[in-house]
């Protein structure tokens, strides 16, 4: 079994690691801590935004609405004042024309809007077309403010002007606001008010969770790697939040990941470099035929060994990195176990390998992930036959509704306080299962995450063969 003592390659391998993390999260850091916001900064531009934008929307419903109820407004008016003006031009009719602007006066007096007469040629520029024509039609013209009214007095020249309408005489109130500006004014102010207050309770809890997740991501970027975002106060940011911590815990899995496969590839790459240097020294120094086939011989084999170390590590950095999604067909299992059992039975040498499957239903089709599955078997299988000394046993049962593959070898065994730390990667046992056997120590981490992969799992206990029993146990129906 490997030390657990640190070695140099530990650090070494994880400052680059922090680092490359590091430099990933300050690409996006720098906006963030040039342009700090503060919270009454961030209020006032979107009360600013929103309310500017709900007032534009208002006031332009407001004159389309005026716009279009403006002709109905006008025969309203003319309707209401007809009479008022018909009484008028009777009045002045009674007197002589030269007396009309005389009893104008008169009349003015009685009235609390202005009365006057003017000239038909001086209203071509002050109506519109349609309004000169009602008005030289003997129908009463309104000007486009629609508060002040126009009647030609019969067939004459002069014209009756009534208006402004809402005209107040007092001196006292004639530079005061229209009551109905000063309503809306009020109005406005109230629903400013109104609105800022809700939209500060709005806001601030959405601040809140913006600098948490603010300072979370700074915390990362600095490369503490346990940082993780406060629960959000607030359902718009709590994916974001929950997002944010899934991704802290999948690149802390993979830096460790990335470092144990460093650490562990580099400390075995050693063994097969330091013997093929030694091979051909040595091989520089014969002329014997034998002895130089020899070496070429021990050569090779450190270049399998290190073809196998790579394969194997790449298998296990998938498994680990991309946690692929398990596509499950159903296969007749017995068969399917057979056959897999067949195809590595060469490399168990003399060594018996039996398989029963006597203790499952007959026909039972069971779901598995083809691809993967077949590495965590072939797996078990070469660990039993480098370990085993005479036989090994492959045994298959259907409990409950989980179906359990066990693989017995009659070699020394595993004790008991080993049994679940040899399913780490590069790790391995003392006595007979160390590097003379060969391997790696990635096999059995590589037979559990397949098992993870199928929501199984994989697990060691004693043979009733004398040595080590290695269990996969998933569901039979996935």
């Amino acid at each position: 079994m490997t030390g657990t003592e640190p070695r140099p390659e530990d650090s070494a391998a994880r400052e680059p690691n922090q680092g490359l993390a590091r430099s990933l999260f300050r690409v996006s850091l720098p906006r963030w801590r040039g342009g700090r916001y503060s919270l009454s900064k961030l209020f006032f531009n979107i009360y600013l935004l929103a309310m500017g934008s709900f007032v534009a929307i208002a006031f332009t419903a407001d004159f389309v609405i005026s716009t279009a109820q403006r002709g109905i407004t006008d025969d309203y008016a003319r309707r209401f004042m007809r009479g008022t003006i018909t009484l008028i031009e009777d009045e002045l009719f009674r007197q002589p024309r030269r007396d009309w602007q005389k009893k104008i006066k008169e009349l003015d007096e009685k009235f609390s809007y202005n009365l006057g007469i003017v000239e038909r040629i001086t209203l071509d520029r002050m109506l519109t077309p349609s309004q000169v024509i009602k008005l030289d039609a003997g129908d009463i013209a309104i000007d486009h403010d629609g508060d002040i009214m126009y009647h030609r007095l019969g067939t004459s020249s002069q014209v009756l002007v009534v208006g402004p309408l809402a005209s107040n005489r007092n001196p006292e109130l004639k530079d005061r606001l229209p009551l109905e500006l000063r309503l809306r004014l009020l109005t406005w102010s109230l629903i400013g008010v109104i609105f800022a207050i809700a939209l500060w309770f709005w806001i601030r809890p959405v601040w809140r969770d913006l600098e948490a997740l603010r300072q979370t991501a700074r915390d990362l970027g600095d490369g503490h790697f346990d940082a993780r975002s406060p629960t959000a106060r607030t359902q718009l940011f709590a994916p974001l939040s929950d997002t944010m911590n899934s991704m802290a815990d999948r690149i802390r899995q993979l830096l460790a990941t990335h470092r144990e496969l460093s650490c562990g590839i580099s400390h075995e790459l050693r063994t097969p470099i330091a013997r093929m240097r030694f091979a051909l020294e040595m091989l520089s120094e014969t002329d014997e035929r034998e002895e130089r086939e020899r070496l070429w011989a021990m050569m090779e084999a450190d270049l399998d060994e290190l073809d196998q170390l790579i394969d194997t590590s790449l298998t296990y950095a998938r498994f680990e990195r991309e946690a692929p999604q398990a596509h499950f067909s159903s296969v007749k299992f017995a068969d399917w176990l057979v056959d897999e059992v067949d195809s590595v039975r060469l490399l168990g040498r003399q060594l018996d390998v039996t398989v029963n499957t006597d203790k499952l239903p007959e026909n039972l089709f069971v779901d598995l992930d083809r691809k993967a599955m077949p590495y965590a078997l072939r797996n078990l299988l070469r660990n039993a036959f480098k370990y085993a000394s005479k036989r090994i046993s492959v045994n298959a049962e259907l409990v409950g509704e989980n179906i359990m593959i066990h693989v017995d070898d009659d070699g020394i065994g595993i004790p008991p306080e080993e049994r679940e730390h040899i399913f780490s990667a590069f790790t391995r046992l003392d006595r007979s299962r160390d590097r003379s056997t060969g391997g790696y120590g990635l096999g059995l981490a590589i037979a559990r995450r397949v098992l993870e992969l199928h929501d199984g799992t994989a697990i060691a206990d004693a043979s009733p063969l004398g040595g080590a029993r290695f269990t996969l146990t998933w569901k039979a129906r996935q």
